[in-house]
């Protein structure tokens, strides 16, 4: 396991990744398929193309120029400590579908809908369902997530990772992890895990999730 990090989409969410691992002194790589992103223009980072990835200097960060092909490669390639999915998709089935050459699995998502509370659902497209238990409102900055959401009072039954493990319990179900209010990161290690266990199977169903929030997507091999 690599002490370096992976951040994968270099907007607002992927600085603010970024300055944390900064003030710790934490390497890390930024990944985005825009050269002009705010982490590229704002931050001290060496650009670095795909071929320079080995060997490299951990005592500098970097941003690598690329999509969810690229990411897959060096995520699997630096096997790193933490990843951040800061870009505005399904980071862990976007790795799976590019993976494997999954599509979306659409009949899935119906029975999986049933098995989730109405009151925590944002969202339902054809393969993905965005759950949260503050599904009306923006949430406070540097929120610690608490036992009971501050917006909205309401007391969680369940970190909503364990929602959604209760909801799929044949799928995978990834953990952010709260590294500071407001702020989350997937371990490296068990990113690496899923995206081996989605393997063995034609039909998959993915998940990521925090205490709050969460989205989980249904995917299938082609012709299925």
């Amino acid at each position: 396991m690599s002490y370096m990090s992976v951040i994968f989409g270099g907007g607002r969410f992927g600085c603010v990744a970024a300055e944390y691992l900064l003030r710790r002194s934490e390497p890390f790589i930024v990944v985005d398929e825009y050269e002009g992103c705010l982490a590229a223009k704002n931050l001290p980072l060496k650009k670095i193309s795909s071929d320079e990835v080995e060997p490299i200097d951990p005592s500098k960060n970097y941003f690598l120029k690329g999509s969810v092909r690229l990411a897959l490669n060096l995520i699997e390639k630096l096997k790193p400590k933490l990843v951040f999915p800061t870009a505005p998709i399904h980071v862990a089935a976007s790795l799976v579908a590019e993976k494997y050459g999954m599509v979306e699995w659409e009949e899935a998502i119906e029975p999986l809908a049933l098995r989730i509370p109405s009151s925590v659902v944002v969202s339902v497209s054809r393969a993905t369902i965005v759950t949260s238990y503050n599904k009306d409102a923006i949430c406070q900055p540097a929120c610690v997530a608490p036992e009971a959401c501050p917006i909205t009072g309401m007391k969680k039954p369940y970190p909503m990772h364990e929602l959604l493990r209760v909801a799929a319990p044949n799928g995978i179900i990834l953990r952010s992890y709260q590294l500071e209010p407001g702020l989350g990161a997937l371990d490296g290690g068990e990113l690496l895990d899923a995206l081996k266990a989605c393997g063995r199977s034609n039909r998959v169903i993915i998940g990521t999730a925090c205490e709050c929030h969460g989205v989980i997507t249904a995917l299938k091999k082609p012709a299925l």
